[in-house]
């Protein structure tokens, strides 16, 4: 290539690095000026779906555009995730993230395709999931003391999950920590197969989102023992926290998020924080989320990577004293 030519692309590239810095803050300022498209890496119809749905039809409202939800579930959420982080940064396609595939999985893969520190911006937690202790009703125990005592007489004591890395499966960890016992993880493509297993007594134990295990206490082939929280869920009420059960060190929940992209522009990304909180402070939003054993959760964007750098942190620890070994 010729020395003139060579210039001519040197400054054919600062040029439009100069028109991206002029008119990238127009086009945020614009946004959205046409549908947004949100891929949630998981099944219609699971808790993370519900309350997605929920919340973006508030946003939709709100900013005037449809807000597309496309279900691309596989491999713990990982392939939805990693379509999401290689789309282009322009606000028009985000990603709804659990704790899994945008945390606990960095340590439980050997590669994912995507880096969740660095291929995508996290804008705000929306939704948290406070674990909820189950047991099949053909199971003895009736309180939290009742199953850690029947776990340590029974080792190997089988419970479900949404799959391998997931919020419930490194609950059900991290409980095996807390106690001392030995459990066996069994992991679901998809959660309603775990329901009928967990009312038969095939996979008795569960350490699950509300949603996921309705049905089975609502036809009372299940008894929840306790709420991995602080505080009583709504839809069942009369169930006590896991301190009030006697087990004050276990806290657990998972959280579903809304992502971008790497490098979509701040503008964008504050706009869309605004909008997250926004949504959420409507009381319908607040109720659709109570009727699936859901709480409102939000972070400014100057906290929220200090915040999802700890939960990488926190599920490595789990993951690492449990000794899973990393997937391919």
């Amino acid at each position: 290539m010729s020395t003139m030519n060579s210039r001519r692309c040197k400054l054919a590239a600062a040029l439009a690095m100069a028109l991206m810095f002029i008119h990238g803050p127009a086009r945020a300022q614009d946004y959205p000026s046409r549908a947004i498209t949100v891929i949630i890496p998981f099944a219609g119809g699971s808790a993370s779906d519900v309350v997605s749905r929920i919340m973006f039809d508030k946003m939709s409202k709100n900013m005037g555009q449809p807000i597309v939800v496309e279900n691309r579930p596989g491999a713990g959420g990982n392939s939805g995730t990693q379509q999401g982080a290689r789309s282009a940064p322009d606000g028009y396609t985000l990603i709804g993230g659990g704790s899994g595939p945008v945390a606990a999985n960095l340590t439980l893969y050997k590669s994912l395709g995507y880096d969740p520190e660095n291929d995508l911006e996290i804008i705000s937690p929306f939704a948290g999931f406070t674990i909820v202790v189950v047991v099949s009703k053909s199971l003895p125990p009736r309180t939290l003391k009742d199953l850690v005592a029947y776990a340590k007489a029974n080792p190997g004591l089988n419970f479900g999950s949404v799959g391998i890395g997931s919020s419930q499966h490194l609950a059900g960890e991290y409980f095996a920590q807390t106690t001392g016992v030995k459990l066996t993880h069994v992991p679901y493509r998809n959660i309603a197969q775990y329901g009928p297993d967990l009312i038969a007594g095939a996979v008795p134990l569960g350490f699950q989102w509300f949603p996921n295990v309705a049905g089975p206490l609502q036809a009372q082939g299940a008894l929840a023992l306790a709420v991995a929280g602080d505080a009583h869920l709504p839809t069942i009420p009369d169930t006590p926290t896991t301190t009030e059960a006697g087990l004050p060190d276990y806290k657990e929940r998972g959280w579903f998020a809304l992502l971008a992209p790497a490098k979509t522009p701040k503008p964008i990304l504050e706009r869309l924080s605004k909008e997250i909180a926004a949504a959420l402070k409507d009381p319908a939003v607040k109720a659709g989320f109570e009727k699936v054993g859901a709480e409102t959760m939000w972070m400014p964007l100057d906290q929220v990577k200090q915040w999802h750098k700890g939960e990488i942190a926190k599920y490595r620890e789990i993951i690492s004293k449990a000794g899973i070994e990393k997937i391919q």
